[in-house]
């Protein structure tokens, strides 16, 4: 294959360089990996053996530059592993993955990257930087130091095995994972048994099995332990079969069985951090968060449970006097919890289901409220391509025109793992003249033919959280890739996605977009109140089974050399969980270990407890919203100015003082989950 052939080996000439997916084929990637490596090495080679004196010019900004083939061919490739995999895809992932670590390691572990950094370290007041610039020097000298730079040269090699070993085996669990959960999708012949469910949710079941050949209804299996078809199947048979089809993926045995990888990924990552001279994972991890110890997570987390298990005990007391004679398990929490919120509250799922139609949400809602808060437009680009037919994109501009490119692939099929998350195409950069092409990926089931999407209201938050992120990454104004758009702090990163959820229920945005599909009819004024009062309820549950995962997450990895071997892993969680005293065996973590994809094959280690640490910052910002009138332009671009366009330019809660003008308190929080003391 010649260069001229293969799209990643040269920029695209598409609007915003958006990867040209009419050109890209699987049999690119493999080529452009090697090419962009190879490439990356000779460029940092060219810096590292300069013999002119470091300056930031001929050494960081140089860094900076480096590496574009192996930028686009990786942002691509990993986007297509995710979202649209394949056999070819996931061989290719199994063996580039350890030579992407051994890649990164020969970069970073080069004496003479560190001694040069090191010297222009020891000048940065006097080099006469902005302060982008001198943070940039600052972040670069602390990561070599963070990856190892500091070690000698037997350490650099353990570690070097190390990163090679911890790249498979995360590659290798996602993998396993994806497969196990298509293979536990609970197959449904009598189409009688999934009496409750609505009509789109019957609908998607079929094309489901449709799409594997198969006759009758298929439930697949979304990534947290909590199924959405729980909360209507009326067949509590069928409910059972599929709770535990859903808690024992990666633990019934068989090739999928992912026991022995969450067994050495925590005894790895352990032996790491020792060697880098951490105590722990966990330790490593804090040490670059806003959080600063595992000492500081703990607090929180051992704050929060009690009153959390105290009042998922009282609502457990209540679903058990609904559920009469027999026992309340955790297949029947949800639904008796939504039988409850209908009598209370006289608002169910089925309700609300025809007011929430996918791309009225997306446009009266999600984008309404950009437009009102950024001054943000979307005009959908039909004519741009993307790696799937489901995937679309809309062109983003504001005031000063243009702004970048928003994609959107929301459905689930067999190809994607589970979850929703946003990622980036492109990052800003004005030193690489870039604007962003960032993606959110969700995983709403699909309705056969032409019937409209309808969504639950869950799924209504869950789009407007992950836009949250994709406006970090589209409104990012920054001078270096490095800093661009979401890359910050992992106990940081959710803060701006969750404080866009408040405007899914916000009154100007809610009544634009929750209409009746047929009709356009508004969702009623008393449907509205009883949505937001029950929105409250039922907050012990969700708090109890946030904080068991975790609680489970920080139990792997603040482990030293103990580790528990695959065989012993569900005592560990049942030990670790007890301990914490958030063991409630109707309320199980909302991911356990064998399928708990975030910390053992993406990038939240150690940092799962960012969700509610990032919610005292949501939560306190909220109430600032809300004491400022809410959806206006000059709130918006004041929230855009301190925090959304700097990403990692400035220290985070620098960024957040700049914005609330004091440090965050956690009396909202508490307020919110209903945890007050």
């Amino acid at each position: 294959m010649s260069e001229s052939d293969n799209p990643f080996l040269h920029a695209s000439d598409l609007p915003y360089e958006l990867p040209d997916f009419r050109r890209i084929a699987d049999e690119h990637f493999g080529p452009a990996f090697e090419v962009g490596m190879a490439e990356h090495r000779a460029e940092v080679e060219a810096i590292l053996s300069n013999p002119e004196p470091p300056t930031f010019e001929n050494t960081v900004v140089a860094l900076e530059r480096s590496g574009r083939v192996l930028d686009r061919v990786s942002t691509v490739f990993f986007s297509r592993v995710s979202a649209h995999t394949n056999p070819a895809v996931e061989e290719l992932q199994a063996r580039i993955a350890p030579q992407l670590a051994a890649h990164r390691d020969a970069v970073a572990l080069d004496p003479r990257l560190y001694a040069r950094l090191r010297d222009l370290h020891g000048r940065r007041h006097d080099l006469g930087l902005d302060p982008e610039s001198l943070r940039l020097l600052e972040r670069m000298t602390d990561d070599a130091v963070r990856n190892g730079a500091e070690l000698d040269d037997a350490g650099k090699a353990r570690l070097r095995e190390l990163n090679a070993a911890l790249s498979s085996l995360s590659t290798a669990f996602g993998r396993h994972l994806l497969a196990d959960a298509n293979a536990s999708a609970v197959h449904v012949d009598d189409p009688a048994r999934l009496d409750g469910l609505s009509s789109g949710a019957i609908s998607a079941a079929a094309a489901a099995a449709a799409a594997r050949g198969l006759s009758g209804h298929l439930l697949t299996l979304v990534l947290p332990t909590g199924q959405p078809a729980l909360a209507s199947l009326t067949d509590r048979a069928l409910r059972e079969e599929l709770f535990r089809a859903s808690v024992e993926r990666g633990a019934r045995g068989g090739e999928h069985d992912t026991r022995a990888l969450v067994s050495e990924l925590a005894r790895l990552r352990a032996e790491r951090a020792r060697l880098l001279g951490f105590r722990d994972h966990a330790s490593y991890v804090a040490a670059d968060s806003t959080a600063g110890s595992v000492e500081a997570v703990a607090g929180l987390l051992a704050d929060l449970a009690p009153p959390a298990v105290a009042n998922a005990k009282a609502e457990a007391v209540e679903l058990q006097a609904v559920a009469g004679e027999e026992t309340l398990e955790p297949w029947d929490w949800a639904f008796h919890a939504e039988r409850v919120r209908r009598q209370r509250f006289s608002v169910d799922t089925a309700t609300l289901r025809p007011y929430l139609e996918l791309d009225r949400v997306l446009h009266d809602g999600v984008f309404f409220a950009a437009g009102q808060l950024y001054g943000l437009r979307f005009v959908e680009r039909d004519d741009l391509v993307m790696y799937h037919e489901d995937v679309r994109v809309w062109e983003v501009f504001d005031d000063a025109g243009l702004v970048g490119l928003y994609g959107a692939d929301f459905y689930a099929r067999d190809s994607k793992r589970g979850g929703a998350w946003m990622n980036s195409l492109v990052t800003q950069s004005r030193l690489l003249g870039q604007r962003p092409v960032v993606m959110n990926t969700l995983n709403i089931p699909k309705p056969a033919g032409d019937e409209p999407t309808l969504l639950t209201f869950s799924e209504v938050t869950t789009l407007f959280h992950e836009f949250g992120h994709a406006l970090h990454g589209l409104l990012s104004d920054v001078t270096y890739p490095r800093f661009s758009g979401t890359s910050v702090p992992r106990d940081f990163v959710e803060f701006p996605s969750q404080v866009n959820e408040m405007w899914s229920l916000w009154p100007e945005v809610l009544t634009r977009y929750a209409r009746h599909h047929e009709t356009g009819e508004p969702l009623p004024a008393d449907l509205v109140e009883k949505l937001r009062a029950g929105r409250a309820y039922g907050e012990g549950f969700a708090t109890t089974e946030y904080l068991a995962a975790a609680v489970l997450d920080q139990a792997w990895h603040t482990l030293t050399d103990e580790v528990p071997d695959a065989e012993h892993v569900q005592e560990f969680e049942a030990r670790a969980l007890a301990d914490a005293g958030i063991a409630l065996p109707a309320v199980p973590p909302r991911y356990r270990s064998t399928y708990f994809n975030h910390v053992f094959a993406g990038g939240y280690s150690a940092g799962y407890y960012s969700y509610i640490w990032s919610e005292v910052l949501d939560a306190d910002t909220v109430e600032w919203f809300t004491e400022n009138g809410g959806l206006r332009r000059e709130n918006g671009d004041a929230f855009r100015a301190a925090v959304l366009s700097r990403g990692g330019a400035v220290e985070p809660m620098a960024a957040y003082r700049a914005f609330r003008g004091r440090d965050p308190e956690i009396a909202p929080l508490l307020g919110r989950r209903g945890l007050n003391r």
